[in-house]
């Protein structure tokens, strides 16, 4: 499934209109940016949880040439799902 799609379907659930429900995805994916960027958690019961992982720097191998390089620390998204989502996809 894509973006469009997934509007499509936000649309016929929520009974909004195409623009509005694509209004609302982008709207709610800002705000998930936004929250991340920020350091902070963000939950929702039952579907997951979105959180920022910490990678520590180390020192890496360039597979081409074999030198060693230093690879710089960073930040990465992470998700979890929840129970009810684990739930929903075993079926």
């Amino acid at each position: 499934m894509n973006k469009s799609e997934l509007v499509e379907q936000i649309a016929q659930r929520s009974g909004l209109s195409k623009d509005q429900a694509g209004e609302a995805l982008g709207a709610t994916i800002a705000a998930i940016e936004d929250s991340l960027a920020a350091g902070e958690e963000i939950a929702i019961t039952g579907f997951g949880k979105f959180s920022v992982a910490h990678r520590s720097a180390r020192e890496g191998v360039n597979p081409a040439t074999g030198e060693r390089i230093q690879i710089a620390a960073s930040k990465a998204p992470r998700f979890s799902p929840g129970a009810k989502l684990k739930d929903a996809v075993k079926g």
